[in-house]
C-alpha cells in the first residue's frame, strides 16, 4: 500500500499543511524542517504530484522571468543567479524574451504569465506607468533589477556612483582628456543604465575640470566599442584615456588600439564596466558589479514575499568596486 501525505506528517512529527509547504520548497518552511520531511518522504517512498498540488494551493511553484534580451552576458547571468536560487528552493524559472519594440507591446497585450506564474522578475526593462499598472494588477510580488517602477522593488547598484569612481581614478592619474564609449540616444526599449552612466561622466569631468567630453556609440557591444575607439582616434583631439561603459565594449576598444598600433597603458588607458568574467584574461581595470548576484538577490527576495506575504523594501542597492587591472596607468608624457 502506497504511503499518503499524512504518513510522512506523522513521521516527520510535523502537519500535514508543513509537509505540503516543504515538499514544494515553499521559503515559509525552516530548511531542518524540510529536510526531515523530506527524509521522512524518501523513507516511505512518497511521491506527490505537481498538478495536484498545484490545484490544492493554487500555486504554480514557477516565477515568470520578463528579460530584454537573452544573448548578452549581462542578462544571462543576471538569470543564472536568479535561477539557481529559485531552483534551490523548488521553484521553476519561465523565460519570457521581449526581444524588441514589437515583443514588448506584444507581451504586455497578453500578459502570457497569468495564472503560469506564481510571481514576476522583470530584468532592466524601464516600465511605462501602462506596463506596470498592467504587472502589479497580477497580483503577484513583483521585482525589478536594475529599474526602478512605481510599486515595484527594486535590486540593483549605484551606476552614477560607480562610473564617477572610475572618471576619478583615471583623473587621479593624471588624465584630462577622457573618452566615453557607451550608447548616445536614442537608447533601445529606454534602458535607464547607458543614460545614467553618460550623465555621470559628464558630471564629472565638469566637476573634476578635465578636458572636454569625447563620447562615441558602441551599442554595448564589442564590435561596436571597437567602431567607437576608431571614431575616437581620428578626431581632434586623441583621448589619452577612455571609460567604456560595459566591459565588452571595452574589449572592442583594446582590439580597434591595438589595430592601430597604440599600446594600452602607455598610450592610453582603458577602464571598462561591469566585472566580466573574461576581464582577467585582457587585464581590464573595470568597475565590478555583482551581476550573478542581484539575479540571486531578486529571488529570494521573491521567495521571502512569497513565503510571508511581506513586500521587501522599494530599493536594494549592491555594492561595486574598481579592480585595478593593467589596462590603466599615468598619462603618456607630452
Amino acid at each position: 500500500m502506497s504511503s499518503s501525505l499524512d504518513d510522512v506528517a506523522q513521521l516527520a512529527g510535523v502537519s500535514p499543511a508543513t509537509v505540503s509547504r516543504a515538499l514544494r520548497g515553499l521559503p515559509s518552511v525552516a530548511v531542518t524542517t524540510r529536510d526531515r520531511v523530506r527524509a521522512a518522504a524518501a523513507e516511505l517512498g512518497y511521491v506527490s504530484s505537481p498538478s495536484a498540488s498545484s490545484l490544492a494551493s493554487g500555486r504554480t511553484a514557477t516565477v515568470g522571468v520578463v528579460v530584454p534580451y537573452l544573448d548578452r552576458w549581462y542578462f544571462s547571468t543576471v538569470i543564472a543567479g536568479a535561477e539557481k536560487v529559485l531552483r534551490e528552493a523548488g521553484m521553476a524559472t519561465l523565460l519570457y524574451n521581449i526581444g524588441d519594440t514589437a515583443g514588448r507591446t506584444r507581451f504586455f497585450a497578453e500578459l502570457p504569465l497569468r495564472k503560469r506564474v506564481d510571481a514576476v522578475l522583470v530584468l532592466s526593462l524601464p516600465l511605462t506607468e501602462p506596463e506596470t499598472q498592467a504587472l502589479t494588477g497580477l497580483d503577484l510580488p513583483v521585482v525589478s533589477v536594475g529599474q526602478v517602477a512605481e510599486g515595484i522593488p527594486m535590486v540593483g547598484i549605484d551606476d552614477y556612483a560607480a562610473t564617477r569612481s572610475a572618471i576619478r581614478l583615471l583623473a587621479q592619474l593624471g588624465h584630462r582628456d577622457i573618452a566615453f564609449i557607451g550608447q548616445l540616444d536614442p537608447v533601445p526599449l529606454g534602458f535607464p543604465t547607458p543614460r545614467a552612466r553618460l550623465r555621470a561622466y559628464q558630471d564629472a569631468m565638469a566637476e573634476f575640470e578635465l578636458g572636454e567630453p569625447m563620447e562615441a556609440d558602441g551599442h554595448f557591444t564589442v564590435s561596436g566599442g571597437e567602431t567607437a575607439m576608431t571614431t575616437l582616434l581620428t578626431g581632434a583631439k586623441r583621448p589619452t584615456a577612455v571609460f567604456a561603459a560595459s566591459d565588452e565594449m571595452a574589449f572592442g576598444a583594446l582590439r580597434g588600439l591595438r589595430k592601430t598600433g597604440l599600446r594600452v597603458p602607455e598610450d592610453v588607458s582603458v577602464v571598462g564596466f561591469d566585472g566580466h568574467e573574461l576581464t582577467g584574461l585582457v587585464d581590464l581595470t573595470t568597475v565590478a558589479q555583482p551581476v550573478a548576484d542581484q539575479g540571486a538577490t531578486a529571488a529570494r527576495l521573491l521567495l521571502d514575499w512569497l513565503g510571508d506575504g511581506t513586500p521587501p523594501p522599494s530599493k536594494t542597492l549592491l555594492k561595486t568596486r574598481l579592480v585595478l587591472n593593467g589596462s590603466t596607468g599615468p598619462v603618456p608624457a607630452a
